[in-house]
């Protein structure tokens, strides 16, 4: 396999043995990064610490004398946590650790919850597509919306037009298919390169449909949020794809929920496209749930930033997009 790593961000992930020498883009930071063969990868590591050993050894030896006569105390670290979770590759999200706050947070309210808790596995790769999507989301909106009309007129192929993109969009995009294929999202990737068209299968599954279909947005969202969350320390319990029951029967789906502190609630619902029909139900359920209208966040993928103050103004609930969903996320908490 070939190693991604970037120096920037830090992301680092293993892609196909095919990209050993190319250069791309981080999913995360955007900046281009060099693909290395992981044997070279961590030769390159080892030489790297033989080389620090080294010189600590150095160091040591020059002032050991300056110390001989010193009794140095160390004093032992208590619930100390040094390990890291991996947020793109771990299991963690689905432990009952995770998500029982939000099953009581929904108890003490009356309110019935349903969810799959294998929702929120990163272990596989939904997670990183969904990321270069909404990163790259007015590049790449077309592509997705195509291929949502393609799975649900039945048919497998899909045909992307080059011949009116930029240089810098083509290269998104070749990379975004590849991308796919390399995680089987799509079955077959073929880039003509004389008539600029690149040709995609798609796979016949529940889950990839699924996903293409909107889930990907869940996942997007859900990922932002759990890197600023990370990043920043704060404690959280989090959910996505839930389905509640409220006292009077009425039900309804929520797409992603965090709980922070045990008690502090935010919900995010996501759409594109057309939204605008369903902002009365939106209204409606902030009320049922009882989340103050910061907390209770509509982001639209494509709206552009004038549009989520408008409307965020004229409305009991807050609008963002895929840009400024952090943004707002900051304003709230600091």
């Amino acid at each position: 396999m070939a190693i991604f790593r970037c120096d920037e961000c830090k992301h680092i992930q293993e892609v196909a043995q095919k990209h050993i020498g190319k250069n791309a883009k981080c999913p995360k930071c955007k900046e281009p990064i060099y693909i290395m063969d992981t044997i070279e990868f961590i030769n390159s590591l080892l030489e790297d610490y033989t080389k620090q050993t080294q010189e600590l050894e150095s160091i040591k030896d020059k002032t050991i004398e300056e110390y001989e006569d010193e009794t140095i105390e160390y004093e032992p670290i208590e619930n100390e946590e040094i390990l890291e979770v991996d947020l793109y590759n771990t299991k963690e999200l689905t432990e009952i650790a995770n998500y029982q706050p939000i099953i009581d947070w929904f108890k003490n309210s009356n309110i019935k919850l349903r969810f799959e808790k294998d929702c929120v596995d990163t272990t596989g790769f939904f997670d990183e597509i969904a990321l270069i999507i909404g990163s790259n989301y007015y590049t790449l909106a077309p592509i997705i919306k195509h291929i949502k009309y393609i799975q649900t007129k039945g048919y497998d192929t899909v045909k992307i037009d080059l011949s009116f993109k930029t240089d810098e969009e083509i290269i998104d995009i070749k990379y975004f298919c590849k991308e796919m294929y390399d995680c089987s999202f799509i079955a077959k990737y073929f880039h003509h390169k004389k008539n600029k068209f690149i040709l995609l299968t798609l796979q016949n599954i529940p889950k990839i449909k699924n996903f293409f279909n909107g889930i990907w947005m869940e996942w997007f969202v859900l990922m932002q949020m759990l890197e600023f969350f990370e990043e920043n320390e704060i404690g959280y319990s989090s959910m996505k794809s839930l389905k509640v029951t409220f006292p009077n029967k009425e039900t309804n789906e929520l797409d992603v929920f965090f709980l922070l502190d045990d008690d502090t609630p935010i919900y995010i619902e996501c759409k594109t496209g057309e939204f605008r029909h369903d902002i009365n139900k939106y209204l409606q359920l902030k009320k049922k749930l009882y989340i103050h209208k910061d907390n209770f966040i509509v982001c639209v993928f494509g709206l552009s930033e004038d549009q989520t103050i408008g409307m965020t103004t004229m409305y009991d609930i807050t609008f963002v997009n895929e840009s400024n969903l952090i943004e707002h996320i900051e304003k709230i908490l600091y």
